[in-house]
């Protein structure tokens, strides 16, 4: 983002609030580049503002972040309905801190941003800005320009959605990354058995490829399918890489325990989970598009609370 080197006190406003910003926008939008877009976008109209009409920085910052949230999440809806097999969203590093948040999470995590996708626009906005940032309903009315009849309406319905969709249990953090930790294990050595143990039953594994790399253009599912899948990856070749030269990497993505494939050259692949009740691993979402892999070919890591 270019801004003036001294910083200002709109400029230094402006910071206070960007890494709320980026988070709705992400959480709303599912894609960093485009979260990263809105955010410069809210910065110029910041800068061309009368800032003295300005009351609170806070509500006329998230304001300008979610209206263009849902004008791009419009604009972009067809795009994702044709999109080539499963539509995921953008993975991104976060730190180990953001595990510690059971809500923030759970907010990021791939699971609930499949979730958040079935919803319209402004459901998912006002999902967001209710459920995860604790907004109070004039405040997303104001925020998202709808009545406060109409928000709370759309927060029923949205909150409905997803409790139908997206279950919730008590989640054993440390249980889950001893899972992930064992499950990498298995995959890199090649180890069925141990994979078997790790997945729930009816175990799901999506891929999105975008019809750029070859991926599954349907979700693959079942305890043995799914185990013999991941136990052959380090003996093919993928892509022109060969197996020597594929390194996995146990890393913090979507505020959980993810992994991440890299080639000699590129980022490759990621991995993120989802468990059932007993800690199995129900789902796992296999992002390999490679357009939607700079923001962890980048290495940046996100502050998302």
């Amino acid at each position: 983002m270019t801004q003036p080197q001294q910083a200002g006190p709109d400029q230094l406003a402006f910071q206070q609030y960007r890494t709320l910003l980026f988070s709705v926008a992400y959480r709303i939008l599912g894609t960093a580049a485009d979260a990263e877009d809105l955010v410069q976008d809210a910065w110029l109209k910041w800068s061309a503002a009368d800032r003295s009409q300005v009351a609170d920085p806070k509500a006329y910052l998230t304001r300008i972040v979610s209206n263009l949230a849902m004008e791009r999440l419009r604009s972009t809806r067809h795009q994702r309905e044709t999109y080539v097999g499963p539509w995921l969203p953008e993975p991104i590093l976060t730190g180990p801190d953001t595990a510690d948040g059971v809500v923030t999470t759970d907010s990021v995590s791939t699971a609930l941003l499949v979730v958040l996708e079935t919803l319209s626009p402004l459901e998912r906005a006002v999902f967001v800005l209710k459920e995860v940032f604790t907004f109070s309903y004039p405040e997303i009315a104001e925020a998202v320009e709808r009545s406060e009849a109409a928000v709370r309406q759309a927060a029923h319905r949205a909150r409905e959605h997803v409790q139908a969709r997206r279950p919730r249990f008590a989640a054993d953090r440390a249980r889950q990354r001893d899972v992930t930790e064992r499950f990498f294990a298995a995959t890199t050595g090649g180890d069925i058995n141990t994979l078997m143990e790790l997945l729930s039953p009816d175990v799901t594994l999506w891929t999105d490829g975008g019809g750029k790399v070859r991926q599954a253009l349907k979700p693959v599912v079942g305890l043995e399918t799914v185990a013999r899948w991941f136990a052959a990856l380090g003996t093919v070749t993928y892509e022109g890489i060969e197996p020597g030269q594929t390194r996995a990497e146990l890393t913090w993505i979507n505020g959980g325990p993810g992994v991440v494939f890299r080639g000699p050259d590129r980022v490759v692949a990621t991995l993120t989970f989802d468990f059932d009740p007993e800690g199995r691993i129900s789902t796992i979402y296999n992002v390999a598009n490679p357009d939607k892999l700079h923001a962890v070919a980048d290495g940046t890591r996100h502050e998302l609370s």
